[in-house]
């Protein structure tokens, strides 16, 4: 999984001179394009052709396939790039499923927010109270809504694979990890600062909301999203894999450009190491209709979907010194004058965008299959400009 700050990026640059002219640079469309049920080819709002060109652009940043589902202002548009393998040649579509990285703590967040809201965790309780004898007494201090809104200090990771290399990436694809043996790697140093005081995006919050979950209601944790999320929204296509390595049905494959230039099809891997923070597979259009669920209320009670969309106050800011821009599972973003929150995720040979303004005017769902190891957000930045130029 891309860790830290990589797998936490905003939208970063979208609203810049630079992203809104890459628009116009991208290449001729290379799959599909129309409105979807409920838009009005030649009579909508929004500008398909610029969209279709922020896709279309795969080498800036170098990717395999892309797709974006969007609605604004009542118009919805679905368009692709690429091919959803490289051996077929197959024009990917809604239905396929990706790996969708840290859009999974969207998903623990909700079922942590309905458990407050049955009265059955509490936020300012700390979490020895849930997990105790898991972490070192000063640890276990930190409070639920630490964890969910990234305010906990917690130390970086120690005892991992380096997984500087691509290489590196691949010899490590089917190392096992459990939880436990994942939070332990957080406790051999102090406090990065006092909990509450700023914030740092951090994934292994959301492992220990996963575990708090689980503790709460005897269930896995991935038990409790389908049971209170996947099956009432009816999303077909999205699951908690487990150690299950492989994507069933039809996916799109993600791949890792190695030093020597070739592509490894990474798609298939062994999620353990990202348990609870990044392991969910969803597809487009799953995405869709669970950000669609969220903001409109239909998972949350008011009081809930407040703290949803809550971030710290003014003075708890990012280690850089930033404002804070993370609430409870979302994130927020400003470009060109229009607020957006929402959730990245980004595991090796997969990113995934899914935003919304708080009024539902503009929503999209992007999912991109880029190859680097590292590379910036330009396919991102190239909608978010088309959608609030």
């Amino acid at each position: 999984m891309v860790r830290g700050a990589a797998a936490g990026a905003v939208l970063v640059g979208a609203g810049s001179t630079a992203a809104r002219a890459a628009v116009g640079a991208g290449t001729q469309p290379a799959g599909a394009a129309r409105p979807a049920a409920g838009g009005a080819a030649g009579r909508s709002s929004l500008d398909t052709r610029a969209l279709q060109a922020a896709i279309s652009d795969l080498s800036n940043p170098p990717a395999t396939s892309a797709q974006l589902r969007v609605v604004q202002d009542g118009q919805r548009w679905y368009g692709t790039a690429g091919v959803a393998d490289l051996v077929s040649g197959r024009v990917p579509r809604p239905d396929d499923r990706v790996r969708a990285g840290s859009v999974t703590k969207a998903f623990v967040a909700t079922v942590v927010l309905q458990l407050w809201a049955e009265g059955r965790v509490d936020l300012d309780a700390p979490i020895g109270r849930y997990l105790p004898g898991l972490l070192p007494s000063d640890f276990a201090r930190i409070t639920v809504t630490q964890l969910l809104n990234h305010t906990s200090g917690l130390p970086d990771h120690q005892g991992i694979a380096d997984e500087s290399t691509p290489e590196a990436v691949v010899r490590h694809r089917f190392d096992q990890w459990t939880p436990e043996e994942w939070v332990r790697t957080v406790t051999h140093a102090p406090l990065k600062f006092a909990p509450g005081t700023k914030q740092e995006y951090r994934g292994i919050t959301y492992v220990l909301l996963a575990l708090i979950i689980e503790e709460v209601t005897g269930q896995r944790y991935g038990d409790a999203i389908r049971s209170r999320i996947v099956r009432p929204l009816g999303l077909t296509r999205t699951l908690i894999p487990g150690n299950d390595p492989r994507l069933h049905g039809p996916h799109v494959h993600g791949y890792l450009r190695m030093t020597d230039g070739s592509l490894e099809d990474l798609t298939v891997y062994n999620p353990s190491s990202t348990w609870g923070e990044g392991e969910l597979v969803s597809s487009v259009n799953d995405l869709f209709r669970f950000q669609q669920a969220l903001f409109s209320g239909r998972l949350l009670p008011p009081d809930a979907m407040e703290k949803l969309f809550t971030v710290p106050p003014d003075s708890v800011r990012m280690l850089d010194g930033t404002p804070a821009r993370y609430s409870f599972g979302l994130q927020k973003v400003t470009v060109n004058g229009v607020t957006f929150w929402g959730k990245t995720g980004e595991v090796f040979g997969y990113r995934t965008r899914v935003f919304s303004t708080r009024d539902r005017r503009t929503q999209f769902v992007l999912s991109y299959t880029q190859t680097p190891l590292l590379s910036d957000d330009l396919m991102s930045a190239r909608v978010a400009a088309v959608l609030t130029s």
